[in-house]
């Protein structure tokens, strides 16, 4: 008997039109997006989230960089909020008191990346998905800092993880989970592991495998095939998830899904 819980949606039909057709008229209406990341060494994830959130229609979009990027940075990037560094560049724990006051101004937050690997920004995010309740959305190495206690993120509700098929990985042999995700494993077999991990997590997932990009929600999962394999994903796919998602949050999955026909 074929399952009901595997939706296949290709870019040009997409599963859920209904949404497409229903975005939001104006900016006033289209959602407000906290986008934190970056360190002394790179905001190019921060960057592009930046460009992707306006290219996916949000209504407003502020961006938290640490404050070793504002020489660097400040005169070529204005959209830039600055936020206390370490020494070597990344962000420190004062930091966490701006990120928590920005983010309840924003519908949701998206943990962008490039933070690099530093103690002191460890405790940050950790502190700050314990304290901040609403969408979340992290990408790149966000999802490295969660890697060996990933049930902090997997408990936490309105949580979305997009992540390379390395990450799921990891995470999911850390979390306890006892099917392997191996990188050989067919398109059928990863949808019916993925549909069994995600029915006992809080978290939705978005990961790539080959030409296919999947959405795993509360044991739903929907594949949308690409037309071509894209080795460079995971900072527009989070951006574009974490907009639609906003404007749609009572329909995580089907948001989730629709946002990666739509650019």
């Amino acid at each position: 008997m074929a399952n009901t819980f595997w939706h296949k949606q290709t870019l040009g039909r997409p599963l859920f039109p209904d949404l497409l057709w229903s975005r939001p008229e104006n900016k006033a209406q289209a959602g407000k997006l906290l986008i934190i990341g970056g360190n002394v060494n790179s905001f190019a994830a921060a960057g592009e989230a930046y460009r992707e959130a306006i290219k996916s229609g949000i209504g407003t979009v502020r961006v938290i960089l640490p404050d070793s990027l504002q020489k660097t940075v400040g005169r070529v990037f204005e959209a830039g909020e600055y936020a206390p560094s370490t020494p070597s560049g990344s962000f420190s724990r004062p930091a966490l008191a701006e990120m928590l006051d920005k983010s309840q101004w924003a519908d949701g937050v998206l943990l962008a990346g490039d933070f690099g690997r530093n103690s002191e920004t460890a405790i940050v995010l950790e502190q700050f998905i314990q304290k901040y309740t609403g969408q979340l959305t992290l990408a790149q190495d966000a999802a490295d800092y969660f890697v060996k206690t990933p049930k902090a993120l997997l408990n936490r509700n309105q949580t979305l993880l997009v992540l390379s098929f390395a990450q799921l990985q990891k995470i999911t042999i850390s979390s306890g989970f006892t099917q392997a995700f191996t990188f050989d494993m067919d398109l059928l077999r990863l949808v019916n592991t993925l549909h069994d991990f995600s029915q006992s997590q809080a978290a939705s997932i978005i990961v790539k495998h080959m030409d296919t990009t999947i959405v795993a929600q509360s044991g739903q999962v929907s594949s949308t095939k690409l037309e071509t394999d894209q080795d460079i994903w995971r900072v527009k796919t989070a951006t574009h998830s974490a907009v639609w998602w906003l404007q749609n949050p009572t329909h995580t999955f089907e948001a989730l899904t629709t946002s990666l026909v739509e650019g």
